[in-house]
């Protein structure tokens, strides 16, 4: 499909895809890079995983997703980096643009007439600020996880049935874990109140969520 004919779309997000990991769904993201034309990208953090990079495994569908988003620069699409954890190396770049690549701590948008901060989250994470290692540690368990998980869905498959995230299941069957996760959602919006940010957009906690908080429940 050529780039012109693709659906154009105004803003895309993209955040935690931990490039060059077993976990990493680089297939379907590609093929999903494939069929947009934006007009701003957003790499919201992780997007390659320097924690646990490899020179043994890095698959070509990977290598596919980085070319996917130097065409869309090439093109013309304004492309926005903002450094997580874990290829935290490039924030020593940050406030330095190259082209149409920008890579910045953050990024404020106005979307759909609303402010809009954008970011990707593990400065208001605890465990990576205190016990980091702790993080890495778990970074590699959470890679083994998904390697079983994969085998686990393959025999589902087989036999017709639907596949399951044991991710998931494992988080959400600790508290800690839970409480881990609400904690930060809280904190980042209560932040994002206080500076007068009508969204606040980030990634990091790899859960699919989309909340409204109001500015009333805040001041009880």
């Amino acid at each position: 499909m050529k780039f012109e004919t693709r659906r154009a779309v105004e803003t895309v997000i993209i955040s935690d895809t931990h490039l060059g990991t077993y976990g990493c769904h680089a297939e379907e993201l590609v093929c999903y890079l494939k069929s947009i034309r934006p007009e701003k990208l957003i790499l919201n953090g992780d997007i390659i995983d320097i924690w646990q990079f490899s020179k043994s495994y890095f698959p070509k569908d990977h290598i596919r997703v980085i070319k996917e988003i130097t065409n869309m620069l090439s093109k013309g699409v304004q492309v926005y980096y903002i450094p997580g954890n874990h290829d935290e190396f490039v924030r020593k770049f940050c406030g330095q643009t190259i082209g149409n690549l920008h890579i910045d701590n953050k990024v404020v948008l106005e979307l759909d007439g609303k402010r809009s901060w954008i970011f990707h989250g593990d400065v208001f994470d605890v465990s990576m600020r205190y016990s980091k290692w702790i993080a890495k540690l778990g970074g590699q368990g959470y890679d083994l996880l998904i390697l079983f998980n994969r085998f686990v869905n393959r025999w589902l498959e087989r036999f017709g049935k639907e596949k399951i995230s044991l991710s998931k299941r494992v988080k959400d069957s600790v508290k800690a874990a839970v409480k881990h996760v609400n904690d930060f959602e809280t904190t980042v919006s209560l932040i994002g109140i206080s500076n007068g940010y009508d969204n606040v957009i980030c990634g990091h906690i790899h859960k699919p969520m989309i909340e409204t908080m109001e500015v009333a429940k805040t001041l009880r």
